[in-house]
């Protein structure tokens, strides 16, 4: 089990009420928004005064305050308000900073050296090989993705000693955090923006591939929050060492309920681990403060599965009368009153201690003023951070004091009181480096040649097309379709490329393993990254160069880009979320632009499948209907790795397509002004046929330069562009 002296529950505040109220309830930590870059931009979230004052306050407690920066940032963003954006709290002390962003990292590990660096969820880091990359990083804890298990959470511990931060009350997104553009593509507001309009709580109709619809209309995709008061040693025991409850959105009462209830049961915990239990009124409290359709504990006991799913969206939150309590310090005091000489107050708060003096006491002429008096006046601290725990007043007893001067020497110790206290964790201001390596992230121009094209798909009938494509530079496929290309030779004739899974989860087989090195061996190109651990397994392979990070790997701004340049990889993948002037600013000359392609919507370890009708450990496909009749086919991918053996434990997870495929045909001349390196069509759920008709008309446009076709395509936000 993690120390339990060393386990921090972290709390949410969304705005300074709701600061306050966290630590009043007994928060080890606070995560909050600033005015810029935090993934919960509804929320009322801080100002910088507001920001400052709370390192101050939580400091003075001796707690901590993380800033959220886990949002994807655009190049102007970072370079003119990043800097400035962080300052004033990093010179006040701030204590971290949450990032989802590569950029992000990179630029604060230049300019903000000795500022720890949390990883987001927002990363989606699923396993042990991507935690050790960020490690190697810097980056000082990571918060996994929420759809992990005790046993993964465990497994990371053993392998890296940085720590690890999960979510243990809250709500859940269906999607793997980081990894969900369903807001995004639909309606403009994207998740990686903290703008999500939550279409994953909306309500859907199923069927399978081939058959109607089932029933009515239900909300499949919208989870249960969780709730982990019963399994909270378990959590502990799998290394977790800061315990992290959701809900910066919410009230403040609710940040004060939720807080109080969890600090209680750690506390319990601390001093008698052997006989913990949870009360039943209390785990009936935590329910009727908020629900979703009830709760669950999330994924650290099950994959996934229809008991986690609130099918009615449903939300109930209780009546809540939770008193919001202040947290404050005690300090102690000693007030020496002597005639014809200043009034002097000695001030201590625990290792800091301050001397302050002001007017002259006086002789009493008439009536001397009582002790009592001087005491009432001395205890108005007000809405400050301190309650006296012990003050002395020292006096002849024939004395008389204004009480102006009681009330300034009071506010004057207690302020110097506080700037000596706080000293001791602030920082100098950094050199502000605005590029580093400048001449790796400065625009480049690409050589005439003519642009390399590149097709990815999943099936071999989609393949066997693009094989008969000569314009086609190379493939990039999956396991099963390599393994038979490789068998003909095909590395001969085309750059051939392993996709390789969306989601990676726990070891790499080793017949998976040995058959790329072999395919490598024998002529195959590299690999396409989708995620952290999966570029972290080759990583540790010493393979990064021969990787290519497909879009999913975000490179929102040069910094990312030259974050991975910097690994020497092949090359990026082009954002799907910034708009053609955006990506007019963006050093595109190592990045391959998708131009073609149902775009993943999401990416889940929840089955549609299995929620809605049953699982047969079959690989199919749904299609879920929203209310403006628009049909989203759902993939189940029950093998990842797919290997053709299935003696070991896999992890299934589900992809949900847009309903109709992006596509930049009539764009082709503003794509080609880009510059980028390559670009690339994307095939997933098509037909032979439909391959083939598709890879005519875009080769035709962009090769041949024809005139495109009235085929009905979204351009995603190359012209719209995300919030």
């Amino acid at each position: 089990m993690t120390d339990m002296n060393k386990t921090e529950l972290l709390a949410p505040a969304g705005s300074y009420e709701a600061f306050e109220a966290a630590l009043g309830a007994g928060a080890d930590a606070v995560y909050v928004g600033g005015p810029d870059f935090g993934a919960r931009a509804y929320a009322k979230n801080f100002t910088q005064e507001e920001l400052i004052r709370a390192v101050r306050t939580a400091h003075l407690h001796g707690k901590k305050l993380y800033l959220t920066v886990n949002t994807l940032l655009k190049n102007r963003e970072l370079k003119e308000r990043l800097y400035d954006s962080l300052l004033p709290s990093y010179l006040e002390g701030l204590d971290a900073v949450i990032v989802q962003d590569m950029g992000v990292l990179r630029f604060i590990r230049r300019n903000f050296p000795d500022l720890p660096i949390h990883a987001s969820t927002q990363m989606a880091v699923t396993g042990p090989k991507g935690m050790r990359f960020l490690e190697q990083q810097g980056v000082t804890r990571v918060v996994p993705a929420r759809e992990l298990t005790l046993e993964e959470l465990a497994s990371m511990h053993r392998e890296s000693p940085i720590e690890i931060e999960a979510f243990i009350h809250g709500a859940l997104c269906y999607s793997i955090s980081g990894q969900c553009l369903m807001s995004s593509m639909i309606g403009g507001r994207s998740g990686n923006r903290g703008r999500c309009a939550q279409p994953c709580r909306l309500a859907y109709q199923v069927r399978e591939q081939q058959g109607g619809f089932k029933g009515k209309e239900t909300c499949p995709l919208s989870l249960k929050d969780i709730c982990t008061l019963d399994i909270l040693p378990e959590i502990l025991g799998a290394g977790v060492m800061s315990l992290k409850i959701e809900g910066r959105m919410k009230q403040p009462e609710y940040t004060a309920a939720v807080t109080g209830i969890y600090r209680k049961y750690l506390d319990i915990l601390k001093k008698n681990p052997d006989s913990y239990q949870v009360d039943a009124q209390d785990r009936k409290y935590l329910l009727e403060v908020f629900n979703r359709g009830g709760s669950c504990s999330g994924y650290y006991k099950q994959q996934n599965g229809p008991s986690m799913v609130a099918f009615s969206n449903h939300k109930k939150t209780g009546d809540i009368s939770v008193p919001l309590k202040q947290k404050k310090e005690k300090i102690n005091g000693t007030l020496m009153l002597y005639p014809e000489s200043p009034a002097v107050l000695q001030v201590s708060l625990k290792d800091t201690e301050t001397v302050v003096s002001a007017g002259e006491v006086q002789y009493a002429r008439e009536h001397p003023m009582e002790e009592a008096r001087i005491r009432q006046q001395m205890e108005k601290l007000g809405n400050t951070e301190f309650v006296w725990d012990s003050l002395d007043i020292q006096s002849d007893g024939n004395i008389f004091v204004p009480v102006k001067v009681l009330n300034e020497l009071r506010r004057t110790a207690l302020a110097q009181l506080e700037q000596e206290f706080l000293e001791k964790y602030k920082r100098e201001a950094p050199e502000k480096i605005l590029r580093g390596e400048e001449a790796k992230i400065q625009p480049g121009v690409r050589s005439e040649d003519p642009l390399g094209i590149y097709a990815s798909c999943e099936k071999p009938e989609q393949a066997e097309v693009l094989m008969n494509s000569p314009e086609i530079t190379g493939l990039y496929l999956p396991f099963d379709v390599m393994e038979t290309c490789m068998e003909q030779g095909l590395q001969k004739e085309k750059e051939l490329y392993l996709s390789l899974p969306r989601i990676t989860r726990g070891k790499m087989p080793e017949e998976y393993r040995k058959k790329a090195l072999t395919w490598l061996s024998m002529g195959m190109k590299g690999f396409l990254v989708r995620n952290l651990e999966a570029y972290g397994m080759l990583r540790e392979e010493g393979l990064q160069k021969y990787c290519v990070a497909d879009a999913s790997l975000y490179t929102w701004n040069d910094e990312a880009c030259a974050f991975w340049k910097d690994e020497g990889i092949l090359r990026n993948t082009v954002p799907l979320e910034l708009n053609e002037k955006e990506l007019r600013h963006r050093t595109n000359r190592d990045s391959e632009f998708i131009i073609y392609g149902y775009i993943p919507l999401m990416l889940s370890a929840q089955c549609v499948r299995k929620n809605t009708f049953q699982c047969d450990r079959k690989e199919a496909h749904m299609v879920l209907k929203d209310r403006y009749d628009k049909e989203f086919p759902c993939a189940c991918v029950c093998y990842p790795w797919k290997t053709g053996t299935t003696d070991q434990k896999e992890f299934c997870y589900n992809i949900i397509y847009n309903s109709i495929p992006y596509g930049l045909l009539n764009e082709s001349q503003k794509v080609k002004e880009l510059k980028t390196a390559s670009l690339r069509l994307s095939f997933t759920l098509e037909s032979a046929k439909e391959t083939k008709e598709i890879v005519r008309e875009f080769l035709d446009v962009y090769v041949y330069g024809k005139k495109a076709s009235a085929r009905e395509f979204t351009k995603g936000h190359f012209k719209r562009g995300a919030e």
